[in-house]
């Protein structure tokens, strides 16, 4: 039999006998048997007993914003808050051709870190407009040869204080964006835009993503609400909230109570790390709340959770290298997971379940789905998360798509 691509001696979670490793057929793009030692013609890649994951998924990203930071003006005191402030002053300097090659740049250093699927936020706010969508459609579709992109689109800075500012959204909603978010904290009224979001992704059947629960009092929580409107509209599975830093703040009893009424709604979390920690706990002097939610104890209680960037080199997030594993372990610093289990659930956490939140239903290693594959420099999901391993190479629909030289010690 003959095959475009055999991907042999890999390592695949739950693939046969522990320590064992097995042979990854493609044929059209997609997977057609996994099996030891596959016989057959086609080219053969010797992926060296090392772990093989389904490419990386990043369910909470702002392309239209990354790349921004030689621009706006600098953090002049280091317990300042005026990170909208300052991406605001300088909006009205994005134009299409910009959005598209800072964003262009993020996304080959995604793909280059293992990230083959993305959910991306687009602010369609004034004087924005529309410009970013523009940017980021015309993205998705040049790129869809090794990348799968969703929009989001979203008002970051008000939606019912601001007159006029749906009609962007829906104009978005309307050329064919499939899912809908806010930023209810940004809000006069932040429940009555999370009436508003849920009421718009209703008239175009998308999916909702919501920036909620930003902040370290516990009063104005939005996930009840959240989860009270999706049970009221049968969109459990559909609905998202990013960031959650409040959740860090609950007791043992509350997070177990919050991931039972997230399970039981549908409702996903994304944990944001990197700009969690940057910009949690401004307003103390010593004892600094670190500000980000345990997606693990959630997960415990059956919700749905996903880790992921969020910025790259803006004032929310002043670094990053695209690397979601590396992410991924700094959150579990963070958190203090440190077992196999929970290593192993935090490499979960940017893959099989944030393709969940996504509803990417051929996502993952089973015949019959795309030949969507990364070769990790390690031997199993934890370590990759545990040693920030880097990706050897990847393969999209089983075509090349990167390859990473290992880095050589010249001895004496």
């Amino acid at each position: 039999m003959s095959f475009s691509l055999i991907l042999c001696n890999a390592r695949v979670a739950n693939r046969g006998v522990a320590g064992a490793t097995v042979d990854i057929a493609v044929s059209d793009g997609r997977i057609a048997a996994i099996e030891p030692q596959i016989p057959g013609e086609g080219e053969r890649v010797d992926a060296g007993g090392r772990f093989v994951s389904p490419g990386l998924v990043e369910s909470h990203f702002h392309l239209d914003k990354s790349r921004i930071l030689d621009r706006v003006a600098p953090l002049e005191d280091r317990r300042a808050t005026d990170y909208m402030k300052r991406v605001s002053a300088v909006k009205d300097s994005f134009t299409v051709e910009d959005i598209y090659a800072r964003s262009r740049e993020t996304l080959e250093q995604c793909m280059l870190n293992g990230v083959l699927h993305m959910r991306t936020h687009i602010e369609v706010d004034a004087p924005i407009g529309l410009r970013g969508f523009e940017a980021i459609e015309r993205l998705a579709k040049d790129y869809a040869w090794g990348f799968d992109l969703q929009l989001c689109v979203f008002l970051q800075e008000g939606w019912t204080n601001v007159p006029g500012a749906e009609a962007t959204v829906v104009k978005a909603l309307e050329r064919g964006a499939t899912v809908v978010g806010g930023a209810p904290r940004y809000d006069s009224n932040g429940p009555a835009q999370i009436e508003r979001i849920f009421a718009v992704a209703k008239d175009f059947n998308v999916d909702i993503d919501i920036h909620g629960d930003g902040g370290y009092t516990l009063d104005d929580t939005m996930a009840w609400q959240i989860c009270d409107l999706t049970d009221r509209m049968g969109w459990g599975g559909r609905v998202a909230i990013g960031h959650g830093n409040k959740y860090s703040c609950m007791t043992d009893e509350q997070v177990a109570a919050l991931g039972k009424r997230l399970a039981g709604a549908g409702v996903a979390v994304a944990v944001l790390p990197a700009t969690d920690l940057f910009t949690s706990g401004r307003h103390q002097e010593h004892s600094v709340m670190r500000g980000v939610a345990d997606a693990n104890a959630l997960v415990a209680q059956g919700a749905n959770c996903s880790i992921a960037t969020n910025n790259v080199l803006n004032p929310f997030t002043p670094y990053g290298d695209c690397s979601l594993v590396r992410i991924a372990n700094m959150y579990a610093n963070v958190v203090q997971r440190g077992t196999e289990t929970d290593l192993s659930e935090c490499f979960a956490m940017i893959s099989d379940r944030p393709a969940r939140m996504l509803r990417d239903d051929d996502y993952g290693i089973a015949v019959g789905n795309p030949a969507d594959l990364v070769v990790w420099n390690a031997k199993s999901a934890a370590e990759v998360i545990a040693t920030v391993a880097q990706p050897v190479m990847g393969f999209k629909r089983g075509r090349r798509l990167f390859t990473r030289e290992a880095a050589t010690l010249h001895r004496p």
